[in-house]
């Protein structure tokens, strides 16, 4: 019997990679190959790369050094390791990439990988295979639906991608060149991959889109669902009892939608609502086609159907002509809302997007500033909110086991780590514990007698501001 080819995928960037980086696992299973954690042991390495911002691109070539020295003295054993780089540095590069790195022997984009066994067989016919069409026909039909066992390796929560692609253009972005048009699975496609994760134990999804709230999938009456309605048919499934989405968009935060945070105990009181600036000029810059006062009432209609709902959101501070008065804006924005935590960026320009032809860009060291006053800001407003949590009951499931013996680590309601000392058999189950001591990072605690279970947090634990 021929021994198994063994499988190492090292994801950057969004959690789409992280679901993509399975898909490809799932689809290369039938060939043989089983997945290994260390790239050591890889008779098959893929790095699956994130293409938004600069420093991301750059991270891939540094890894490929690494991954190449690791492929000689492999050779040198008399062992073959072939490497290959998919993702969106893939799409947007092609063939710069083999020609930078000659080790990689495949370069396969986000709409091919239901093509990887194929061009595994090209790249070792011919040396090296390149693919970063996109294909007519959509590649979601055609990947592989992963096994129980591996579902199962995977842990209690699983990402669930509904939405590919973006219509938006902002002026900063290369989605819309790496991931394309907007495409929406079906409604039946996405009830199928979820029934088959609930069945392995899968307690949490996370439904996944470049801009999620605007799917318009094909529902089985053949009219298109909205995102509100797909939840609400998810949140029928038996097994699943925790549901989120993400990346949203404000522009498409629909009645039906927002209605959702309200009536379904299902759905988590946790959102990702990227803003990007608080400055109106900025966010036209940005094309981001929606103004400060925009999202302000976009919270304001989600938290009053759901007031205890945390938000978290995106920020690039220097973009092209960003005034100090205009980064101001943004600072006052994150106080404004009283964001749960935020991933914040210096502006990046990537080659073939507009902004990156704009006058005025702004030098490294003062995005340096900037961004440093921007993250003590967030920083200053998540430690805030996990103050508001301490002596609270929250419910966590438990996904994995801590450092120390004993103890197990969970999630929130709220996206926090919490750790807590449970017994084992606590693992893929949902427990009330009462929140005792909170860090920057993450909330520790006890499990709740049953007395002391209280029912979702009132209103006074989110507020906004510091």
């Amino acid at each position: 019997m021929e021994a198994a080819k063994k499988l190492y995928v090292k994801s950057f960037g969004c959690q789409m990679n992280v679901y993509d980086a399975q898909r490809m696992a799932d689809t290369l299973a039938p060939e043989g190959y089983v997945e290994t954690a260390s790239a050591e042991d890889a008779d098959l390495v893929i790095l699956n790369t994130c293409h938004i911002r600069e420093k991301a691109a750059e991270k891939v070539y540094s890894e490929l050094g690494r991954v190449r020295r690791m492929r000689d003295a492999a050779a040198a054993a008399g062992r073959r390791v072939t490497i290959a780089v998919a993702g969106c540095v893939a799409q947007a590069e092609g063939e710069e990439i083999i020609r930078r790195a000659p080790a990689v022997d495949l370069v396969v984009g986000p709409q091919s990988y239901h093509r990887l066994p194929d061009l595994l067989a090209r790249a070792a016919r011919d040396g090296k295979a390149v693919d970063t069409e996109f294909p007519i026909d959509d590649k979601f039909n055609h990947l592989a639906a992963p096994e129980r066992a591996a579902i199962r390796s995977r842990g209690v929560s699983a990402f669930v991608t509904v939405q590919e692609g973006c219509d938006k253009f902002c002026t900063f972005c290369v989605v819309p060149y790496t991931r394309g048009a907007e495409i929406s699975r079906p409604v039946d496609k996405i009830i199928a991959e979820v029934a088959r994760l609930a069945d392995a134990g899968v307690r949490e999804v996370s439904l996944l889109g470049q801009n999620v709230n605007a799917y318009h999938g094909e529902g089985p009456d053949g009219h298109p669902w909205s995102l509100a309605r797909l939840l609400e048919r998810v949140a029928k499934l038996s097994g699943i009892d925790r549901l989120r989405y993400t990346t949203s968009h404000p522009r498409d935060m629909a009645d039906d939608l927002v209605a959702a945070h309200r009536d379904l105990p299902q759905l988590m009181p946790q959102l990702h609502l990227p803003v990007q600036s608080g400055s109106d000029r900025v966010l036209a810059a940005m094309n981001r086609r929606h103004s400060r006062a925009d999202y302000i009432a976009v919270v304001d209609r989600l938290r009053a159907a759901r007031p205890d709902l945390a938000l978290t959101s995106d920020f690039i501070v220097g973009f092209p002509g960003e005034s100090e008065a205009e980064f101001g804006d943004t600072l006052r924005l994150v106080d404004d809302v009283g964001f749960s935590g935020a991933f914040s960026f210096k502006y990046s320009p990537r080659p073939g997007t507009p902004g990156a032809e704009m006058d005025d860009q702004i030098c490294d060291a003062v995005k340096s500033e900037r961004l440093q006053r921007l993250q003590e800001a967030i920083d200053r407003n998540q430690a805030a909110f996990n103050r508001r949590c301490l002596g609270r009951t929250v419910d966590v499931l438990f996904e994995r086991a801590g450092r120390h013996p004993g103890q197990l680590v969970g999630r929130s309601p709220y996206l926090q780590p919490v750790q807590v000392m449970a017994p084992s058999s606590s693992l893929g189950q949902i427990a009330a514990v009462v929140v005792t001591e909170v860090s920057s990072n993450s909330l520790f605690g006890v499990l709740a007698q049953k007395s002391d279970h209280q029912p979702t947090q009132p209103p006074a634990l989110l507020g906004a501001g510091a």
